[in-house]
């Protein structure tokens, strides 16, 4: 069985940030598993459901949803890896659609492919001073 190192938990942290920001949806999906499980309130305004199955219905809504916010730039701010658990928490700034938002996703790997993923999105901070 594969285990992910704290440093691998971290570097797939950075090269998702980094994959997205290339609008790399091959290069987004390619950690997952075929069977993968992502849960995202986004995903209800595009597919009609917040839980999304599988890695190709995954590509899809992702391929889907890119196309409506062109603009789509993540800012990363940090990391939690809990290598005993598999998991890491991504904390970001989404810029996309002319709005700023923070946001969270939480990622499960098993055997080294990602499992499980589910997107958390707060506030609106586009108005906010920097």
């Amino acid at each position: 069985m594969t285990r992910l190192s704290r440093s691998d938990l971290e570097h797939h942290a950075t090269t998702w940030i980094e994959a997205w920001n290339r609008h790399d949806v091959g290069a987004v999906i390619e950690p997952f598993a075929a069977d993968a499980v992502f849960v995202s309130p986004r995903a209800a305004t595009v597919t009609g459901d917040a839980t999304v199955q599988g890695r190709d219905a995954l590509y899809a809504y992702w391929v889907k949803a890119l196309d409506a916010v062109p603009d789509l730039v993540f800012k990363f701010e940090s990391a939690v890896c809990d290598e005993a658990a598999q998991t890491v928490l991504v904390h970001y700034v989404s810029h996309a659609g002319g709005r700023t938002l923070r946001a969270c996703e939480l990622m499960r790997f098993e055997n080294g492919r990602q499992v499980y993923g589910e997107a958390f999105y707060g506030a609106d901070v586009s108005q906010v001073p920097a």
